[in-house]
């Protein structure tokens, strides 16, 4: 099916459908630092008017819940933070290992995350002897139980539970009774909100691509944009 074709089934009847997106990278430009982060006001009005058209608007971050209302700033939205692990009914007896796993590395983790543990290294003066430190903490925290995630400049840290943003995408879905989704996300961990969308009735996977986004995520996409911008202008088509 042709894109324009798939987009325009997909937007038909706005009530049945479901928009579902990542922040960072996708509504967000990249920024040297998470907290620098912040979603455009002309993004942040064009969301405003899908939540009040769509069965379900919702924003599912690498960031917690709050702190992805902060970034995005749009009431009338569900926001799923830490890759969908605020979902998951056991994360929260990860939280003390986890920090108490950080607490052993030497290098700043992302603060305010309870769940999982974020190194980011995009602003590090040694890349090259950033990544190769983060791998031997990545070897680490295989050894203790955890699951390493590598990102767009970053080394997440994850427990082992059987939750991600494709699980948090299907229970979105199942809890709004909607078989109609379109997602659009930046990152590895993207492929498994994509993934999330197997089976429904009309699914729509957009790829924010980047010379930092991972091969596999357009090849798995229906559609590609070319960063934050061109996102924007697909939302105005819908």
């Amino acid at each position: 099916m042709v894109v324009g074709t798939l987009l325009e089934r997909f937007a038909e009847d706005p009530g049945a459908a479901a928009l579902l997106l990542d922040v960072d990278g996708t509504l967000a430009p990249i920024v040297a630092r998470p907290e620098l982060a912040a979603v455009p006001p002309e993004t942040r009005a064009e969301l405003e008017r899908l939540a009040g058209d769509y069965g379900l608007v919702a924003c599912v971050s690498g960031r917690t819940a709050e702190d992805a209302a902060r970034i995005v700033g749009v009431e009338g939205i569900r926001y799923v933070g830490e890759h969908g692990l605020e979902l998951h009914p056991d994360a929260g007896k990860w939280a003390a290992r986890l920090d108490a796993f950080a607490a052993g590395v030497d290098w700043p983790a992302e603060p305010g995350k309870r769940l999982t543990v974020s190194f980011h290294y995009r602003d590090a003066e040694d890349e090259q002897g950033a990544v190769s430190y983060l791998r031997t903490v990545a070897e680490r925290a295989l050894e203790e139980g955890f699951r390493p995630r590598w990102g767009r400049k970053v080394l997440e840290i994850r427990p082992p539970l059987e939750a991600d943003k494709g699980t948090a995408v299907r229970g979105l879905l199942r809890d709004a009774a909607l078989d109609r989704a379109l997602y659009a996300g930046d990152d590895a961990t993207d492929l498994d909100a994509f993934r999330g969308l197997d089976g429904l009735e009309v699914a729509v996977r957009v790829a924010v691509v980047s010379e930092e986004a991972p091969t596999d995520l357009g090849q798995a996409a229906d559609l590609l944009v070319g960063g934050p911008d061109e996102l924007l202008e697909l939302l105005r088509r819908l």
